[in-house]
């Protein structure tokens, strides 16, 4: 396979946002929007990978650092120019071979089948092909001159003539060149337009002057839009996910209300899963075969067994594990929990920092105490155990195997497998009592009405 060095540009400081969170580290997805643009860029067979960003955005470089530790990392000091921008990664093409690939890094819904349009089009024999499309309104973009398949030159919108505005072919998002062809001409652009700054894609006009074969490929407009201000971001998040719903549902997934169901961009799911309306899925989610997510659940960072129900309204985070043919109900959570085949929890319950075992019972109310103003600590329960209503489970603590315990305790001490746990203070009834206590209520209620 041909090498391929993808340059992303991301230096721009994105002030359309109105946000103190550069624009490409908005999520699209739960995942930042340059973080798709280096997963499109390696999913194309990008063996190298830099990204040029500005001088206040560390940030952008540490996040994409921890996505992808293999990324290259450049500074464009001073906003000159996409050309200039390019221009910084200048260690690492200055020896590359194959292929070069220049892409903005604000197109959230890009994807390796995109870089493929220009790519083969180098495979095919040109020197340079750059990525078009079609826009419903072409205001804006820069335009492409054209002379059947050959591409002649890109006009940028504020350099460009009525009749040269009145064309419907744009530039995307992708600039593709042999290596050799990106070295011998990015030096050589100029500043003569009417931003007074290096266009990348006067390496078009350069390219042709110097007789190499330039052509174009083609993109559905909706995989290149980019993101420059809030309601572009909120059009990006909706074609996400409608693309991965029709996704899962063409794998075997049934969304009862594809609409209302919101994935992550990596959200995993097994066949046969049924997901009820209002499910949201953050990231790190992996699902099994014949699983069923009643509604108004949310879930994150979570690996749900084989045949597990879940919810309604029900929150499931922080890296928790259910096994097989775990029930949880309706308003429980479980938190950075293990939770063993079978293990039932169906109502108001919380499950935090804690390891259960296989087929015992959670009863209604059930919390586990794990946090007490500066730990967390755990709490283990056996197999078969039967946890009754209302229990409070101070941890660290364990109950053994097959042990109970009682409805309304406090459980502070272990519990051996088989025993019984009673941790309530004893019941006494006050013969006669209640009226009294009704009556100084009432005394006290008149009080404060004067």
């Amino acid at each position: 396979m041909t090498d391929l060095l993808s340059i992303i540009l991301a230096a721009g400081e994105g002030t359309r946002m109105r946000s103190a969170l550069p624009k490409v580290l908005h999520p699209v997805a739960g995942l930042p929007i340059v973080g798709h643009v280096a997963r499109a860029a390696r999913a194309a067979g990008s063996n190298q990978v830099a990204l040029v960003t500005g001088p206040r955005h560390g940030a952008i470089r540490d996040v994409v650092s921890a996505l992808d530790p293999d990324v290259v990392h450049f500074e464009q000091a001073e906003a000159r120019g996409t050309g200039h921008a390019a221009s910084m990664a200048r260690d690492l093409f200055k020896d590359a071979q194959g292929y070069i690939a220049v892409v903005y890094g604000d197109h959230p819904l890009l994807r390796g089948h995109n870089f493929r349009a220009v790519l083969d089009r180098l495979d095919a024999g040109l020197d340079v092909a750059i990525l078009g499309f079609e826009p419903a309104d072409p205001t804006g973009y820069g335009r492409f001159i054209t002379d059947g398949e050959r591409l002649l030159a890109i006009r940028e919108h504020k350099d460009a003539s009525e009749d040269e505005r009145r064309i419907g072919l744009c530039n995307a998002c992708i600039l593709a060149f042999r290596a050799e062809v990106f070295r011998d001409l990015i030096d050589k652009i100029d500043t003569n337009n009417a931003q007074g700054e290096y266009y990348l894609t006067d390496l078009v006009d350069l390219a042709n002057a110097a007789g190499k074969k330039v052509g174009y490929g083609l993109a559905p407009e909706n995989d290149v839009m980019g993101v420059n201000d809030r309601r572009q971001l909120a059009r990006a998040e909706k074609l996400f996910q409608q693309v991965r719903r029709d996704d899962f549902m063409q794998a075997g997934v049934t969304l009862r209300d594809p609409d209302s169901t919101w994935f992550s961009w990596d959200t995993e799911i097994g066949k046969d899963v049924t997901i009820f309306p209002n499910v949201v899925f953050g990231p790190g989610v992996r699902i099994a075969d014949n699983v069923e997510i009643r509604a108004f659940c949310d879930i994150e960072d979570a690996v749900i067994g084989t045949g597990a129900t879940i919810g309604p309204f029900a929150r499931i985070r922080g890296g928790a594990e259910l096994g097989p043919d775990v029930h949880l109900g309706n308003f429980v959570e479980v938190k950075k929990s293990r939770i063993g085949a079978g293990t039932k929890a169906g109502h108001l319950s919380y499950l935090g920092d804690a390891e259960i075992g296989t087929k015992t019972n959670i009863g209604a109310g059930t919390i586990t105490c794990n946090y007490d103003g500066v730990n967390k600590d755990k709490t283990i329960i056996g197999d078969n155990a039967f946890i009754g209503s209302h229990t409070s489970l101070v941890a660290p603590v364990s109950i053994g195997d097959g042990a109970y315990t009682a409805s309304g305790s406090v459980i502070t001490e272990d519990v051996p497998a088989d025993a019984v746990a009673f941790g309530r203070a004893r019941q006494e009834n006050k013969q006669g009592y209640a009226p009294k206590l009704k009556e100084r209520a009432l005394a006290k209620k008149a009080a404060k009405g004067k």
